[in-house]
C-alpha cells in the first residue's frame, strides 16, 4: 500500500512541476510564440506603422510638389473695351486712297474686345517648394516622437502579455496538479473500498465501511471532475493568449527545480517601465507644440515655378508658351490673441503631464512594494504548506499502518485522507501562487527581457 502511495504521489508531483529558470523552457518558448502571434500585439504593430507612415508623410514635406494644373473657359458678354481704331485709321486710309487713287486701304470697323475670354484655355506645371517653414520642421519632430510612444506602448502589452501567459501558465499547471491530487485521492478511496470488501467478505469487517468507501469514492469523483474543468478553462484561456486553437496541448516540462534566485534578481527599482517612457515622451511632444506655437509669427517662403501654355482657340506654339518664377512670403502680424492663448494652453498640457509622470511614478512604486510583499508572503506560505504535506503524509501511513493492524478505524483512515488530501491542494496552490507573485514583480519592475 505505501509502495502504491509513493509511486502515485511521485508521478503526480512530476506533472505539475514547472521550469522557471532556463531562458530556453518551454514557458520562455511560449512567451515568444504569443509575442508572434497575440492578435492585441497584432494591432499594434498596425498601430506603429501607421505612426511610421506619418512620420514618412511629414518628412517628405522638405520636398518639391509637381502639380499638372489646366483651366478652360469661355464667355459671352460680361464688361468689355471699346477701341475706336475704324475712326482714328480711316480717315488716314480715305486720304492715302486719294493720293494714290487706288484701294489699298480699306475701311475697318471699331473693335469691342470682352473682358471675359472666349474659347480660352490655360496648362501649366507647377513646382513648389517650401524654403523656409518651421511648422514643418516641428510636425516632423512631433511624429518622430508619436513613433516613439507607439514603439514604447508596444513593450507595455509585451510586458503585460508576459505576465499574462506567465500566471495563465501556473494557473493550468496548478489546475493539473489538483487533477492528479484527486486522482490519487480516488485511488486511495479505491484502494480502501477494495480492503474493507475483503473483510467483509472473511466476516472480519463492517458493512458500513464499505458503504462509507462508496459515498467517500462518489465525493472524490465530483471533486476530480471539477477540477478537470478548472484545467480545462485554464488550457482555453492560455491557448487564447498564444492565439492557438482553444484545445491545443500544453506542454510544462519535467523539470522538478524552482529557481530560488529569482526573487532576490527582482528589485523594487521601477526606472525601466515603459509607463515613464511614454509619458515623457508625451511632455516632448507637448513642449514641441509650444514652441511651434511660439514660431507663429515666423515668416513662410515659398517657391514656385510655372511651365505651361496659354491662348484661345486652342492654340499652341511658341507665343502661347510661358514660364514664370516666383515667390511666396507669409507673414502673421495679428489673430486675435488666438496663438497666445494656444501656447497658454500647451503649456499647461505640459504641467499637467509633468504632474501625471509624477504620480504615475508613484504608484508604480508602491505597487512594485506589493508586489515584493506578496512574493515574501507567497514564499512563506509554500514553505508551511510543504511542512504541512509532510505531516498530513507521515500521520496518514502511519493511520493506514494502524488500521491494517486493528488499532485504528477506518473512520480515521478517510480523516487523514481527507487531511493529506487537503494539504496536496495547499502546496499546489501556494506553489503557484508563489509563482504568479513572481511573475508579478516582474512586470512591476520592468525586468523580464523583451529582446
Amino acid at each position: 500500500m505505501r509502495t502504491v502511495l509513493i509511486n502515485i504521489l511521485y508521478i503526480c508531483f512530476a506533472c505539475g512541476i514547472v521550469h522557471v529558470q532556463a531562458q530556453d523552457s518551454r514557458l520562455d518558448q511560449y512567451i515568444r510564440q504569443g509575442m508572434e502571434d497575440n492578435l492585441v500585439i497584432a494591432q499594434k504593430n498596425l498601430s506603429l506603422q501607421k505612426a511610421m507612415n506619418a512620420l514618412d508623410i511629414a518628412r517628405s514635406m522638405y520636398l518639391p510638389n509637381l502639380t499638372f494644373d489646366m483651366t478652360y473657359t469661355t464667355a459671352n458678354g460680361g464688361r468689355a473695351i471699346l477701341l475706336p481704331v475704324g475712326d482714328m485709321l480711316n480717315p488716314v486710309y480715305n486720304t492715302l486712297n486719294q493720293l494714290t487713287q487706288s484701294q489699298l486701304f480699306p475701311q475697318i470697323d471699331n473693335e469691342k474686345i470682352n473682358f471675359l475670354p472666349r474659347n480660352y484655355y490655360d496648362a501649366r506645371f507647377r513646382a513648389t517648394m517650401p524654403l523656409i517653414n518651421t511648422d514643418i520642421k516641428h510636425n516632423k519632430d512631433i511624429n518622430q516622437k508619436l513613433v516613439g510612444m507607439q514603439e514604447t506602448d508596444l513593450e507595455i502589452y509585451k510586458r503585460e502579455l508576459v505576465k499574462d501567459i506567465k500566471q495563465a501558465y501556473y494557473n493550468y499547471l496548478s489546475a493539473c496538479d489538483a487533477v492528479g491530487v484527486f486522482q490519487n485521492s480516488l485511488q486511495l478511496a479505491k484502494e480502501g473500498k477494495r480492503v474493507n470488501q475483503k473483510l467483509l467478505d472473511a466476516g472480519k469487517g463492517l458493512h458500513a465501511y464499505v458503504v462509507r468507501a462508496d459515498a467517500e469514492i462518489a465525493q472524490v469523483e465530483a471533486q476530480l471532475n471539477e477540477a478537470e474543468q478548472q484545467r480545462l478553462n485554464a488550457q482555453y484561456y492560455f491557448n487564447t493568449l498564444l492565439n492557438r486553437e482553444a484545445l491545443d496541448p500544453i506542454d510544462f516540462g519535467s523539470n522538478p527545480h524552482i529557481d530560488q534566485s529569482l526573487e532576490s534578481s527582482l528589485g523594487l527599482s521601477v526606472d525601466e517601465r515603459e509607463e515613464l517612457d511614454i509619458l515623457a515622451k508625451q511632455i516632448d511632444v507637448q513642449e514641441t507644440v509650444v514652441k511651434m506655437n511660439r514660431q507663429v509669427f515666423f515668416p513662410k517662403l515659398n517657391a514656385f515655378v510655372d511651365a505651361g501654355s496659354q491662348a484661345e482657340n486652342m492654340r499652341f506654339d511658341k507665343e502661347s508658351q510661358y514660364l514664370m518664377i516666383g515667390a511666396q512670403l507669409t507673414f502673421p502680424i495679428f489673430e486675435g490673441n488666438r496663438n497666445r492663448l494656444k501656447i497658454k494652453e500647451s503649456q499647461i498640457a505640459v504641467a499637467e503631464t509633468q504632474n501625471q509622470l509624477t504620480q504615475v511614478k508613484q504608484q508604480l512604486e508602491l505597487a512594485a512594494r506589493v508586489a515584493r510583499n506578496e512574493v515574501v508572503t507567497t514564499k512563506k506560505n509554500y514553505r508551511s504548506a510543504k511542512q504541512q504535506v509532510e505531516a498530513a503524509d507521515t500521520y496518514q501511513r502511519l493511520i493506514q499502518r494502524g488500521f491494517n493492524e486493528g488499532v485504528n478505524t477506518y473512520i480515521e483512515t478517510i480523516d487523514a485522507r481527507a487531511q493529506f488530501t487537503s494539504a496536496r491542494l495547499a502546496e499546489n496552490i501556494a506553489r503557484y501562487k508563489w509563482l504568479a507573485a513572481l511573475a508579478k514583480l516582474e512586470r512591476e519592475t520592468a525586468t523580464y527581457p523583451l529582446d
